[in-house]
């Protein structure tokens, strides 16, 4: 890889970014994964969901739409803001990486300064979107979980489980969706955010096992250096307890079959990935990793699904 034509290393090639975008805007948009749109995805996901469950708990046969747009547009901005946040802080670590040391920061394509700006551009749509949702109940929420994404870049430095704390920051939006609905949580939201937790967990320890020699030598930690071997077993057993507790926030939903389809489903999903894994296959893990976007639309499409059989019966 070299840095002539400022491309990363471990991006997918012939993008939109690398094709179309302004040739000034790209070193921003890579800075922010515009190229990778998985990691918005998964922030996505289970705001959608909260989404759909607020609307079987209403009786309505969709989602509230605007709400739906609004976190999209949310967690594209919002991952992006985290992205730069994490290269910011990682800057160091990823220069003596392989597949990261091509980075924006690291490579000298972007300077601190210009990437605190930008940084700051895209709280700022965050901030434009969680006021639009005009429930101050669902900013007081959005706001909070600020913390956590201000500490998860260090958490690799401190423990062998910082999958856990980006579970807490990608599952938040499971709260959200009821949260902008009713002004308040009940149970099915929080079952719903601890299920989310546990399969972040899973499909993060996948991707981190693209990673785990680097991290190794570099001295931070992972649960893919925690699992190693084991990874299949332990894998499952994460995997097997985010469909028990999925199953709990339908109970407490009084969800009913169509829900339970879906779930059966994404379940068989997180089986196959199981399954398929081989940890010393780096390009497979990403796979693997990103089909975790499908299991969750599957999961979404048994809500939508369960919604409409709600309101029609």
């Amino acid at each position: 890889m070299t840095m002539t034509d400022g491309r990363v290393a471990d991006a997918v090639r012939g993008s939109w970014v690398d094709t179309i975008a302004p040739p000034g805007w790209r070193p921003y948009l890579r800075l922010a994964r515009a190229d990778r749109p998985i990691g918005s995805w998964l922030l996505l996901l289970p705001c959608w969901w909260s989404a759909a469950f607020a609307a079987i708990a209403a009786g309505q046969p969709l989602p509230n739409l605007w709400h739906m747009l609004l976190f999209a547009v949310g967690a594209v901005a919002m991952r992006g803001a985290g992205c730069t946040y994490n290269d910011l802080v990682d800057r160091d670590i990823d220069a003596m990486v392989d597949r990261t040391r091509s980075r924006p920061l690291p490579s000298g394509q972007v300077t601190s300064r210009q990437a605190k700006l930008f940084l700051i551009g895209q709280v700022v749509v965050g901030a434009l979107v969680l006021l639009a949702l005009a429930r101050p109940f669902a900013w007081a929420l959005g706001i909070a979980s600020l913390a956590i994404v201000a500490v998860y870049p260090f958490m690799k430095r401190i423990t062998s489980w910082p999958q856990s704390v980006l579970g807490l920051a990608f599952s938040w939006g499971a709260l959200m969706g009821w949260a902008a609905a009713f002004g308040r949580l009940d149970w099915p939201p929080v079952l719903l955010y601890a299920a989310s937790i546990l399969w972040v967990i899973g499909y993060d320890t996948i991707y981190a096992h693209q990673d785990r020699e680097d991290d190794a030598i570099v001295g931070v930690k992972s649960t893919a250096l925690l699992f190693g071997e084991r990874t299949p077993v332990i894998l499952s057993l994460i995997y097997a307890g985010a469909v028990f507790l999925f199953a709990a926030a339908l109970w407490a939903l009084g969800g009913s079959i169509l829900a339970y389809c879906g779930l059966a489903a994404f379940a068989l999903h997180l089986a196959w990935q199981v399954a398929r894994l081989d940890i010393s296959d780096p390009d497979l893990c990403l796979r693997l990793f990103k089909s975790n976007r499908d299991a969750g639309l599957i999961f979404l499409a048994g809500l939508m699904a369960e919604a409409a059989l709600r309101a029609a019966g």
